[in-house]
Parts: structure tokens; sequence; C-alpha cells
């Protein structure tokens, strides 16, 4: 097993603070080599909120919430975060599934303190000619990260996770309510943080309007924010079976209690998809200017449950963050609603 010279419990330090999609790509990967190096110690830091969705967690992960805001801001801030680590947690070597300048000046002061160090490929090289269209796909998301901990020389088993409380009784929250026999709930996450990710709201309105009008189903919006929980209100009054999540202040075990009892979520390229995939819930996934070949996947989703349509200007951008050359945005604009409802009908067998 892996040990240090000494014999004594090696700690790896794993570092990832945003984005929330990314964070919930880690888990994945960071419980099944948790479970996998049971003598190692792992020690996991991210930024508060995300640190709250690491629930279920190996009894050898310790979650640390970092205010990067506030306390540990700055280069000066990751500097000081670094000693603290090291000294409070004894940490020999570090997984940097992140590797931005935050990171980097963390992996700088620990290599000086002669601390092993592994850092993601981003494959920068590859998105570049991806978005050129010069090859095909990168490698996924969730296999970089796994590499990063077989470069330290530990156990990293592939597609060794299953889902969240496998095998355990599931999370329950005074905000779900009671699944009816016979029900089908279906969970939608319109919004995205970038345009060129997000379905037109009109659309998706559309799209709400016939599932809400089908016999058994319920619809859970999800959102938060004041620009989201307006956006979603009038579908909630609308429909006596739409529920929009936004109205109601939830948690992630929250969420994971309703994604427990749904049949299927709809949603963008974005952090939502990751959420459902901890659950092994089947995802109808948008694409516009990405494109599941940018690696970002949902963890054992399948592409065939991906609504998207072929252009030869995508994809575009790796992140979605880039406006539309044409201006028009028509890898979002030309799906239907019809192509969206299909998709979601042939998992719920309506």
């Amino acid at each position: 097993m892996a040990k240090n010279e000494n014999n004594k419990r090696r700690t790896v330090l794993i570092t990832r603070f945003s984005a929330l999609g990314d964070v919930a790509i880690t888990i994945p990967v960071v419980y099944p080599v948790c479970r996998a190096n049971p003598d190692v110690n792992f020690v996991l830091a991210t930024q508060t909120w995300p640190a709250t969705m690491m629930v279920d967690a190996p009894h050898n992960l310790t979650v640390v919430d970092v205010d990067i805001k506030g306390r540990y801001k700055g280069l000066r801030g990751m500097w000081r975060l670094a000693e603290k680590l090291k000294r409070h947690y004894k940490v020999d070597a570090v997984a940097d599934l992140h590797s931005v300048i935050r990171t980097w000046v963390i992996d700088f002061w620990m290599k000086l303190h002669g601390v092993e160090v592994a850092r993601i490929d981003k494959e920068r090289s590859l998105r570049r000619k991806l978005v050129k269209h010069k090859v095909d796909a990168v490698t996924p998301t969730v296999e970089r990260y796994r590499l990063v901990f077989e470069r330290l020389g530990l156990q990293a088993p592939q597609r060794a996770f299953t889902k969240l409380f496998d095998g355990k009784p599931a999370p329950v929250s005074a905000i779900v309510p009671a699944k009816g026999e016979g029900e089908r709930w279906v969970a939608i996450s319109p919004f995205s943080a970038h345009r060129g990710k997000e379905y037109p709201i009109e659309l998706m309105y559309q799209v709400v309007d016939k599932l809400a009008n089908m016999k058994g189903v319920y619809i859970f919006m999800m959102g938060g924010g004041k620009s989201e929980k307006l956006a979603l209100r009038p579908l909630s009054k609308r429909y006596h079976n739409v529920t929009s999540l936004a109205e109601v202040k939830h948690a992630f075990l929250d969420e994971f209690a309703l994604l427990q009892k749904c049949d299927v979520m709809l949603s963008m390229d974005s952090a939502n998809m990751h959420l459902a995939a901890l659950m092994a819930v089947p995802v109808v996934s948008v694409w516009g200017a990405t494109h599941p070949k940018c690696g970002f996947m949902g963890y054992n989703q399948s592409e065939e449950n991906a609504v998207q349509v072929d252009l030869p200007c995508r994809p575009c951008s790796i992140y979605g963050e880039k406006g539309c050359r044409h201006g028009d945005y028509r890898c979002l604009n030309r799906i239907t609603p019809q192509m969206i409802v299909d998709k979601i009908t042939s998992i719920i067998g309506q």
C-alpha cells in the first residue's frame, strides 16, 4: 500500500476550488480513490459552498472549506493556506485537480518543502484544436482527474463509482413530498452561467407546457437567485404539477433527496447535470456552444440522451462563454421543444 518511508499514514492534499460542476465531477473519482487506498489520509480543499456537497464521504476523506474571497484571498492567502494545511495535516503529497494560479501557489510552496505534487493535464492545446475542429475530442475530465492520483502512485480504479448513498438509506428532506404510485417526476435545470449553454427560456416554457399536460407527470424546476426565481415563478403559478425550488431555501442534501425520487433530469451543460449523475439519475442534456466531446459529459450518462444539432461551428468554445459568431445562437434555437420532450418521454415511458 501507499505509505511513506517512516511507515506513517500518508496524507494527500486534493485541491479543486471551482466551479461547482467541476467539483461535483471530483466525487466519482475521489471517493473510489479513498476507498481503494484505506491506509492513506485524504484532505480535499475547496470553497465553502461546494464543500457542503461532499456527503456520504469515505472515512479517510477530510473536507476543508476555504474562504478564498476572505481570509485566504489572493496569492498571499494561498501561501498562508499551504503553510497551514502542511502543518495541520502533515501533507506529503498534493493532487492538484484545478491547475490555476491559485493552486500553483500551493503547489510551489509544497514543492519547496519537499512535498510531491501531481497536477491535472488540462490538455489546453488539444482544447484549442477541438474548437478549431482539428481534433475530434479531448480526454474526459473524470479520466484526467483519475490520472493525477495514478501519478502519485495511488490505486485509482476506473468507473468504480455507482452513486451516492449506494446501499444506504436515501436522504430525506422536509421540502420533498412523498411520491405517489405511478407518478413520474422530472427535474428541470434550465439555467447556465453562459448564454451559449442556456436553452432560450421562452422555448423552455414550451417544453414545460408539453410535459405539464401529461398525466401523472410532476415537474421540479431548479434554480437560485432573484432572476432565476422570477423566471420560474410564472410556471409554478400556471401549473398545479410544477414546483419551483428557487422559491424554497434548500441545501445539497435536499437536492439529493429530490433527485433520488426523480425519473429523469433535463439539464444544460451545467452543474445540475453532474449532481443528477451522482444519484445515477438519467439526464437529458441540452448542448449548444459546447459539446459532449469537450469532456464534461455527466458521469456514466449516455450521449444518446444528449439533445443537440449538428453544425459546422460546434463546438465553438469549451465553456460556452464566447459570443455567437453568427449572432443568433442557432445551436440552441434550432433545438425544438419537441426534440427535448421526445427524449424525456422515451425515458419516463409516456
